[in-house]
């Protein structure tokens, strides 16, 4: 291949693309706005699929490696109902498919899988404009510019690549998550250490919903969903962490105290983060030169499938230049026809309100996702 590849962003989705163009010989260069691998934290666990994620890696040819990465017994999935009654609870038995890591360490895996110097930190995109027959400039925020024969758009949610393809932009799903973290949990925060387990654990209701999985040693790393219009979100004062917390733990009244404490007694500040998507089905017009990958492509409700689909995506892309070297358009063709197929898959489980839609019964929501979950857990 005689074009120069350009990502945009040094995401697990990005990533992944450049490490398989690297296995073929094709030269890359990714650019990413923060300054540096430490630049800030990349965030908790990561289950890893076998149907997706993990084919991606075996693609890049890391399998070996990403085992060693592995948390044993952080496959086990607890159900709870508010008051901290056990509804389900599954063990790691080690058959399932779905291996636990921790998403800043298989980021790093595939950081150094690359040549030292494919990715450039510190270059945060501000725009870019296509020059016709293929090429497009891309412009960073400091004002330097690059060119080239074949832009992927790897930047996630606020994607600077995709109005090249597309005027869809992310809308607010109605739900934000708050993020907290209890570190010691065993021996500073056991009640609510034992009623999370050795892996992940839920409980949900319409509206309310506190997801938490044990991440590294005995942390605990929670995420609290409501579902409010940003209007509400905006009149809790963040920048006070006790204040903010407190009033999220307000709409928590009667739910039992093990769960709640992971609200009022995280060791960090509580982080506020909206969800938002892109239009369910989003896809576009073929345009020469340029593509998208991940978030950038199919920005979804946290549905556990956004970090497999964006390194599926990144192999697969990468696969397809491999096998097209001199026929670009028909490699993002036929990249393009298969991303689209897997991404408007419906997802099993976005929260406790899209699961009764889904199943069209009310009276009991956790159970019925319980039905789901076994049903289905095999293959997800």
């Amino acid at each position: 291949m005689t074009t120069d590849v350009t990502i945009i962003g040094a995401g697990l989705g990005g990533l992944t693309l450049a490490r398989v163009l690297h296995l073929h010989g094709i030269p890359v260069t990714v650019y990413e706005a923060e300054a540096s691998p430490a630049a800030r934290s990349q965030g908790g666990m990561l289950d890893i699929h076998d149907y997706n994620g993990q084919l991606a890696i075996e693609a890049a040819d890391l399998m070996d490696e990403f085992r060693g990465l592995i948390l044993e017994g952080r496959q086990a999935m607890r159900v709870l109902d508010p008051d901290g009654t056990v509804l389900f609870d599954k063990a790691d038995d080690g058959t399932g498919g779905r291996p636990e890591v921790q998403r800043g360490e298989l980021r790093r895996l595939l950081l150094d899988s690359v040549p030292a110097g494919t990715v450039r930190w510190g270059h945060k995109v501000s725009g870019a404009r296509t020059l016709g027959e293929g090429r497009h400039e891309v412009t960073f925020a400091d004002g330097r510019t690059v060119v080239t024969g074949l832009l992927v758009g790897a930047d996630g949610a606020w994607s600077r690549v995709r109005p090249l393809l597309s005027a869809a932009t992310p809308e607010y799903t109605g739900r934000s998550i708050v993020e907290t973290y209890l570190f010691e949990a065993d021996t500073r925060h056991p009640a609510t250490a034992k009623a999370v387990g050795g892996g992940s654990m839920m409980a949900l209701t319409p509206r309310r919903e506190i997801f938490a999985h044990r991440e590294a040693g005995d942390t605990l790393h929670a995420y609290v969903g409501l579902a409010e219009a940003q209007d509400w979100f905006a009149a809790v004062d963040f920048a006070d962490g006790p204040a903010a917390a407190a009033r999220i733990a307000k709409e928590f009244a009667g739910w039992a105290p093990e769960l709640t404490a992971l609200i009022t007694d995280g060791d960090t500040a509580p982080v506020l983060r909206p969800l938002y998507a892109l239009p369910t089905g989003h896809r576009w017009d073929r345009v020469p030169g340029v593509t998208l990958l991940g978030d950038a492509a199919h920005l979804a409700p946290p549905n556990g499938e956004g970090a497999n689909l964006a390194m599926l995506d990144g192999a697969d892309l990468g696969r397809a230049l491999a096998t097209y070297p001199h026929d670009i358009e028909a490699a993002l063709g036929e990249y393009e026809q298969a991303m689209f197929a897997r991404s408007a898959e419906a997802p099993l489980f976005e929260g406790a309100d899209a699961h009764v839609a889904a199943t069209g019964s009310g009276n009991n929501p956790v159970h019925d996702l319980i039905t789901a979950f076994t049903r289905h857990e095999p293959s997800r």
